[in-house]
């Protein structure tokens, strides 16, 4: 169980870094796209936590998406040119913060051992949180170079945690696994 706890903290230290790529950004930064085949920063934002919430709904616990209107625009599947226009700042960003909140509550549950087959879930769980960790940080990589190479803002240091190294460029959970 304590293991479930170091990678949430790691899941919310890699939430955080994606954070320090686009927050300072405006708007129209978010939401621009370097060329038509191209997505903008905002919906790998959006398509983190997509991911991040269908990866916990079909794995641990059958729930309803907390923006449904967002599932087909978020879902990589789709073709950029079908994905449609992105939502504001203030709707991905409490996407983000509702899936992050229900991410916590139902893998703190299956730590805790309030779910019905704890034991089988806590190595479900292991193994879903360091994918949400990579796929987090996958993402970064691509909204971190759209930030500095054609937005020519710095990138910040990376994540502070001897947890994570770079493989082929990418952050990516290295430790607890």
């Amino acid at each position: 169980m304590h293991e479930v706890t170091e990678l949430l903290r790691e899941y919310d230290r890699a939430r955080a870094y994606t954070d320090l790529l686009w927050k300072d950004l405006s708007a129209d930064e978010v939401t621009w796209r370097p060329h038509e085949n191209s997505s903008a920063i905002g919906w790998h934002l959006g398509h983190q936590a997509h991911v991040a919430h269908f990866m916990v709904r079909n794995l641990t616990a059958a729930e309803p998406s907390p923006d449904p209107e967002l599932d087909g625009l978020m879902d990589s599947a789709r073709p950029e040119q079908f994905r449609g226009a992105l939502p504001t700042v203030e709707r991905l960003t409490t996407f983000r913060e509702t899936v992050a909140a229900r991410v916590h509550a139902r893998l703190d549950a299956i730590a805790g051992g309030r779910v019905s087959s704890p034991d089988q879930l806590t190595v479900v769980c292991r193994h879903l949180l360091i994918a949400l960790i990579n796929h987090e940080y996958q993402h970064d990589q691509w909204i971190g170079e759209v930030r500095s190479e054609n937005l020519g803002h710095a990138l910040p240091p990376d994540p502070d945690t001897d947890q994570v190294n770079r493989l082929d460029g990418y952050l990516v959970l290295t430790s607890l696994m």
